[in-house]
């Protein structure tokens, strides 16, 4: 099953780790932790807080240890497709928050949310990805491309900064693409 997953961190920076992790499965099941950093995460910026509004006292607080997150990760959502809108920063903070739980870096694997969406379109609409013809410099074939636009205008996606509402956006922005998939699959049929 498609899980779609997001996190907030530190900041940006090659030391950030995760401070909020939150996922939606396709289905509409949802889980979401804040993180009490290991003790070897140090790094904060204030940016990042201004951003997500969640303070180092917050996470002292209310937040799970690391351990205990990455644990609760792996089991839930071992054997599902997991998908992030990020996936090189999101990747990064699952692989130190696994790391963090004693478990291998690369045992859950991210992909990008635009793969979701390429292959929901292409299934629709009977499109082989591997083989369709594609315009000269293009990824995607153009209907594919098209309908992944046409979403994304249509859903103006507003980044709330905190894991579980921007988790929750992916999903909606993957079924927003698969009806207007079925729209266009309806529409050629007719």
């Amino acid at each position: 099953m498609l899980v779609f997953m997001d996190f907030e961190a530190s900041g940006l920076t090659d030391d950030s780790y995760p401070i909020e992790v939150a996922w939606v499965f396709e289905d509409g099941r949802t889980g979401s932790y804040l993180i009490r950093p290991a003790p070897n995460w140090t790094s904060w910026t204030d940016s990042a807080e201004d951003t997500h509004r969640i303070t180092r006292e917050t996470l002292a607080e209310k937040g799970e240890p690391a351990a205990v997150v990455a644990h609760a990760l792996v089991d839930t959502l071992s054997g599902h497709d997991l998908f992030a809108s990020a996936p090189t920063w999101d990747g990064k903070w699952l692989g130190d928050l696994l790391e963090a739980g004693g478990f291998p870096r690369q045992l859950l694997r991210l992909r990008d949310t635009e793969e979701a969406q390429a292959e929901i379109i292409a299934d629709m609409l009977g499109i082989d990805l591997a083989t369709a013809e594609r315009p000269p410099g293009e990824e995607l074939p153009s209907m594919v491309e098209d309908i992944m636009v046409m979403a994304a205008m249509r859903e103006r996606r507003i980044h709330h900064h905190r894991a579980l509402d921007d988790a929750e956006e992916e999903r909606r922005r993957w079924f927003t693409v698969r009806d207007m998939a079925e729209k266009q699959k309806s529409g050629m049929a007719g």
